[in-house]
This record gives structure tokens, sequence and C-alpha cells, in this order.
């Protein structure tokens, strides 16, 4: 297949977050057949509500700053598909990518026709083998795996990493992982096996009772992150809420550091300062600036809130789009508020949220006159440049796949400008 071939066949398996299948047999069905190929390195697995991203993120750039040879899986992406998968810092290649695709769907579709597989895997459990193939082609020595779902039946789990953190539980995913903390708590802390290193960052009281005790269970001594660990370090990714992700990240280096892995403290606090990860609090020095979040829940949205209180004095035009499924309301009573002209859209995603939904959900007490509507991310990016006085920032927030659509729409925009531009 060629890589667009690649991508229609994933992409016709269902929208990944409607097409859930959790559990780990068809995973596992389709490991083996392909030969196992996460036995041949060590792992890492970051299960979590938020900061499982931005820990990972961390975590691969003290790697790569000591000189592991690295892969890090993780989801969604923004623009290109093939950013969910990197070797050493870097995307595979679309070649790549279309390569290890044919080879796990002809592996698939064998395995059906054999009746060893009821359906074809998931698009989620479909791209955990081909980060996992590619790993092994590129023979790293250490994968990073970001959990998609829950952690318990979701197919990351599968490669039976030796050393698993567990970040910041909130709630979120209702639907599939329980309706009380101490419910999601237990999805996730289901990554915790017997014999693994098990880095715990900060939880609420319930939910660390839940980690705790599946701990005490399995005879697993939990490491409890201590975020002073990275007092006095400059940290690549704004927010203070990231302190949190960092320590954690700092513990994960140490854990590698027993197993084997010699990381200096040079390389972690040069690893900190280097990280990146796209899409969260993310400056970009347009005309007017913008700044990306992907606050997708209300505690993601209170961090953003935070930075915006303490960091952005500023006008701001705040573009909002979400999936309905989120807490709509708590999120909209927490940012709303900082916004000096609202810009409400609906993203082209099946679960995204109408912009009659989310009119609903602005509070009662926003002023009407400020409030925008744009049936597109592309019209919602233009009446933003437009209505934005001097001095004044764009704000894109509410969902990573809005995050996503505005950047590829901006991207485009700054490739016509350039070959505009370019000489004859």
């Amino acid at each position: 297949m060629t890589f667009d071939e690649a991508l229609s066949y994933l992409l016709s398996l269902g929208h990944e977050t409607l097409t859930i299948k959790l559990g780990l047999a068809n995973t596992e069905t389709l490991l083996s057949a392909l030969g196992n190929p996460h036995q041949d390195f060590p792992a890492v697995q970051i299960a979590g509500t938020n900061g499982k991203g931005s820990t990972a993120a961390f975590l691969e750039s003290i790697c790569r700053a000591t000189g592991i040879r690295t892969g890090l899986f993780t989801s969604p992406h923004l623009v290109s598909i093939t950013e969910r998968i990197k070797i050493d810092g870097k995307p595979i290649s679309e070649t790549e990518f279309a390569r290890f695709t044919t080879e796990v769907r002809n592996t698939a579709e064998r395995l059906v026709n054999a009746g060893k597989l009821e359906t074809l895997p998931t698009f989620f459990e479909h791209m955990t083998a081909i980060a996992l193939l590619a790993f092994r082609d590129a023979k790293v020595e250490l994968a990073i795996l970001e959990t998609g779902l829950g952690g318990r039946l979701d197919s990351t789990t599968a490669a039976g990493a030796d050393i698993v953190a567990i970040t910041q539980i909130a709630m979120d995913h209702e639907e599939y992982l329980g309706h009380t903390l101490a419910a999601i708590a237990a999805e996730k802390a289901a990554i915790i096996r017997p014999g693994v290193t098990a880095i715990v960052a900060p939880q609420e009281p319930v939910v660390l009772d839940v980690i705790t005790r599946r701990c005490a269970a399995l005879s697993v001594k939990p490491r409890l992150v201590d975020p002073a660990s990275v007092d006095n370090l400059i940290l690549g990714l704004r927010g203070r809420h990231q302190i949190v992700n960092a320590a954690t990240a700092v513990a994960l280096a140490e854990a590698l550091d027993d197993r084997g892995f010699s990381i200096s403290r040079e390389a972690i606090r040069k690893g900190l300062g280097n990280a990146k990860h796209p899409g969260r609090l993310e400056f970009w020095e347009t005309t007017p600036p913008i700044l990306f979040d992907g606050a997708h829940n209300p505690a993601s949205a209170r961090a953003l809130r935070n930075y915006l209180d303490e960091f952005v004095p500023r006008p701001i035009t705040m573009i909002f789009g979400a999936m309905r499924d989120k807490r709509l309301s708590e999120m909209g009573a927490i940012l709303f508020p900082k916004a000096d002209q609202l810009m409400l859209t609906e993203i082209d995603n099946p679960r995204a949220a109408s912009i009659a939904d989310l009119q609903k959900v602005t509070p009662l007490d926003f002023d009407r006159s400020k409030i925008w509507e744009a049936a597109s991310v592309a019209d919602a990016l233009q009446i933003a440049r437009d209505i934005t006085p001097t001095g004044g920032l764009i704000l894109i927030t509410g969902s990573l796949y809005l995050v996503g659509a505005a950047q590829e729409i901006l991207q485009r925009q700054t490739v016509q400008v350039a070959h505009t531009k370019a000489p004859h």
C-alpha cells in the first residue's frame, strides 16, 4: 500500500474513539502472529487522565539526551498520523508507515480468514502493532508507550512494560471507564502487574487508595512522585502543572537507571529543558500570536485557566470546539470568562459538539454580544484574525482535534503564501 492507501485503510476501520473494543486478546493474537515485536526491547507504559503525553515527552527527551535510541508511541496526532510513532524524536516516514501498515493489515486479514480473530482489530489495535513493528525494525533500545484509554484493557498493555507510571487521574471517558474516580482509577491502576516498577504521580486520596491497594495485592512497592525533585530546573513545556509531569518523568528516568540504563543528572536537566509537546500550551509568533492548548476535560481546563490568569494579561479571542461527550458546562464555566471574544466552532469529527450544544453550555452571565459562531475551523480562524485587537492573542482550545485541524489549515496557508512569494 501507498501511504494514502494505508491511511484510508486505517480510517475505514472506524473512528478510534467510536470503535473502541477494550480487551487484550486481539492485540495479543496479532502481536504473536507478527513475531511478538515488543519482546525485542524493554518498554515504559504511561497511563492517566491528564499529563501522560507530557510525561512521555519529558522522558523521551531525557532518554535522547542520554543517547538511548528511543521509540515513542502517543495519541492522538495533530496533523499527520506519522506523528504518533517517533524514533529518536522524529516521526517515521510515510513510506515506513505504509510498509508496516501493510504488514499488519495482511497479518490481521490472514488471522480473520483462519478463524483466529472474529473481526479485524480496531484502529488503535492496528496502530499499536504498527508502532511496535516500527520500533523493532529501528532497533530501539527503549519504547515509551502512552496508554490510549484506561489501562486494564488498552492495547498498549499487551506490550508488558517493566516500568509503568500513572499520571493525574480525573473524571473523563466515563462511558468506558466508570462514573466514579475510584472506578476510573481501578481501570488505570491495572497496568500495575507483579514485578513491575510502578511510578505514581500525586493523586486525590480516593485515587491513591485504589492504586496503593492494587500495589499491595501484587507485592509491588509504589514510588510516589515528589514534585520538589525538579525544583530549580528549567522545563521546556509551559505551565505550572508541568512540574508534576516533569517530576514523574524524572522518577521514570531513575527507575530506568536502576534497571541498567545510565542516566545522569545532566541528561535529566538537559532533557527536561529541551522537551517539546505540540498542542499543549504551544505558542506561535504569528500576527496575531496564537496559543494552542488541547484542554479537553475540566482538570486540563483548570490548568489552562491557571496559566492564563498568571501569564496572559492581553485580550484573548478564544476559539473553542470540543467533543459532545465531554463535561462541556464545567469546561465553559472555567474557560469562557477569560475570553474577550468567544468563537464557537464545530470540528469535523463524528463526536463533535455542535455550535448549538456549545451555546447551551455558555454561562448565562457571559456577554452574548461577545459570542461569535463559525461553521468551520477555517472560518473561525479568519474571523478571529479580524476581531482580535492589536496586542491581543488567539487561543485555540477545547480539544486536540480542534488544535490539529487549526494547525493543518495554518500550515497549508503558510505554504501557499510562501509559494505565492517565491520568485518566478
